[in-house]
């Protein structure tokens, strides 16, 4: 992995979670204030959640341009349109309907029982699709160059719906539908590797002792088929933004602490 690797200690998870709204508020109208239309990719993690929440009730929220940006997700349950356990479902009660987000800019995955979500493959083939027709001039990839990723990690290592030793992560291209996850619902769509790895940063917001051994070892140089949370990484940054729990188990000096 080139791009440089921070990680941000805060002293508890809420904390972590404004810090983590902040953020994503000064990095988002900095781009904005360039003429820039940023992309972004969330996740429906507790803490990803909790920091949309934190955007949803802060007075910062209204520097963003929310008509002005693409939402995107790094993966999804397959299932039904407006089921509570969907990821687009939690992000919109955390935030998005509470902002002027663009209709045409949120970038949901086709949920189960939709024309074209009738199994995780074609509501995967269908998101590649709308992927592949919004990239930007000068993207490499069949993915817009996602300005910011940010991801979820589950206490086995798993980011977005890859999970340890699952043929998941094996996928070519840049979604793949994934059946028998060690997780229900057992049918999702995830975004691969090749397509996390197009964005410029990748966030990791992890907070909670039940992670601190996973994350040490996703920084101390696991492999992604045993951590899969080590094989996503941006191509200008990776940022682990811990609480003091999640930070538990670092080797000294991998960390820093956030600023007063």
């Amino acid at each position: 992995m080139s791009a440089p690797v921070s990680v941000v200690v805060h002293g508890d998870t809420a904390t972590l979670v404004a810090a983590a709204a902040a953020r994503f508020v000064t990095t988002v109208t900095d781009l904005q204030s360039s003429g820039a239309v940023p992309h972004v990719v969330l996740t429906g993690g507790t803490t990803g959640i909790g920091m949309l929440e934190e955007l949803r009730r802060s007075p910062a929220r209204a520097a963003v341009d929310w008509s002005r940006l693409h939402v995107w997700f790094g993966d999804e349950r397959h299932l039904p349109d407006g089921d509570p356990e969907r990821n687009e479902t939690k992000a919109r009660a955390a935030l998005l309907d509470h902002v002027d987000v663009d209709p045409a800019h949120l970038h949901g995955v086709a949920p189960a029982g939709s024309p074209h979500g009738g199994t995780p493959e074609e509501a995967a083939a269908a998101y590649a699709e709308e992927l592949r027709r919004h990239r930007r001039p000068g993207d490499r990839l069949e993915v817009p160059r996602f300005d910011v990723a940010v991801l979820g990690m589950g206490p086995d290592g798993h980011v977005a719906s890859l999970f340890p030793e699952h043929p998941g992560l094996h996928a070519t291209g840049t979604v793949t539908g994934v059946r028998g996850a060690p997780k229900p619902p057992p049918e999702r769509v995830s975004l691969t590797f090749a397509a996390l790895r197009a964005a410029t940063e990748v966030w990791f917001p992890v907070a909670g002792e039940d992670k601190a051994a996973v994350a040490a070892m996703a920084l101390g140089g696991a492999g992604e088929r045993q951590v899969p949370a080590a094989g996503a990484y941006g191509s200008r940054r990776t940022l682990w933004l811990l609480d003091r729990a999640a930070a538990s188990r670092l080797p000294g000096g991998l960390a820093r602490p956030a600023s007063p």
